[in-house]
């Protein structure tokens, strides 16, 4: 299995008047391409929102370190993101190596 970011597009009058199209990165484990665009629609969100695939980008390494995909039970199973918010980002510059992740 390799990760996948798929770039999803959208319209949404929930959050904006319709007319403009909101996109989000999806990330997949999958196969190869056509496997990660048919693994992202069976995603919730893709779903709920009606999202429509603007593209797709195989990560297999990142500033010289190789990606390599570990399968997981349980709990760990479901996909994991861990972020932080703008205010985090703001303490980091403060405190360096202090970002705590929720």
């Amino acid at each position: 299995m390799k990760l996948y970011s798929v770039h999803c597009g959208y319209y949404d009058r929930a959050t904006g008047d319709g007319v403009y199209e909101s996109h989000v990165n999806l990330f997949v484990a999958a196969t190869d391409f056509a496997d990660a665009k048919k693994r992202v629609k069976k995603n919730p969100r893709f779903k709920e929102k009606k999202m429509h695939v603007d593209g797709l980008q195989e990560i297999s390494a990142i500033d010289g370190y190789r990606v390599v995909l570990e399968k997981t039970d349980g709990l760990e199973a479901d996909t994991q993101v861990n972020n932080l918010s703008y205010d985090e980002i703001k303490a980091l510059k403060q405190n360096p190596g202090k970002a705590q992740l929720h």
